[in-house]
């Protein structure tokens, strides 16, 4: 640690490049965007230790269809979305980040029942939050041990290891 000109400090750390991968979001929000970032390779190190997850669960979907918006709109009280109305899910697949540190399962394909009654409240239209759209770094940073990220042309997507809800809680409680 050293000062440098103008009032800044400059810091210089060895740390493993694991520990970077999302970092850089962290560090701007922490120099409240005054910070400069670089980094450059020094070598092959042995393991130093294991890093910190994250302390939010997902919000994974319940089953396989296109996202509707009745269905996002009472997900979208339970945490962050990463999907919009209109996208194809499938069951695992994880839409969003519960603001708890459980993982919750939500169906985002429910549509509103349709009946004969109306009243003035119902027909109101459902407004949603724009969704929080991940890039691969983001993407990569929030994964979780038991999550895997897909990434193609068009998408990426971050999933559960286990798609089966049933096999998933059988696998956390023989854990």
């Amino acid at each position: 640690m050293t000062p440098s000109n103008g009032g800044y400090t400059r810091l210089e750390f060895l740390i493993p490049a694991r520990g970077l991968i999302g970092y850089r979001g962290e560090f701007m929000t922490d120099t409240k965007g005054n910070g400069i970032i670089n980094t450059s390779f020094e070598g092959y190190a042995p393991y130093k230790g294991d890093i910190q997850y994250r302390k939010q669960g997902s919000l994974i979907a319940f089953e396989t269809g296109e996202s509707v918006t009745y269905g996002l709109y009472s997900a979208q009280e339970r945490g962050t979305l990463f999907i919009g109305a209109g996208e194809k899910v499938y069951s695992g697949m994880v839409i969003g980040q519960n603001g708890k540190a459980e993982d919750i399962e939500l169906n985002v394909c429910k549509t509103k029942h349709l009946t004969n009654t109306r009243s003035s409240s119902a027909d109101e239209a459902l407004r949603l939050t724009p969704p929080r759209v991940l890039s691969l770094e983001q993407a990569l940073d929030f994964i979780d041990t038991d999550e895997l990220l897909e990434v193609t042309p068009e998408n990426l997507r971050i999933r559960k290891k286990i798609l089966d809800s049933r096999m998933r809680k059988r696998s956390t409680i023989n854990k």
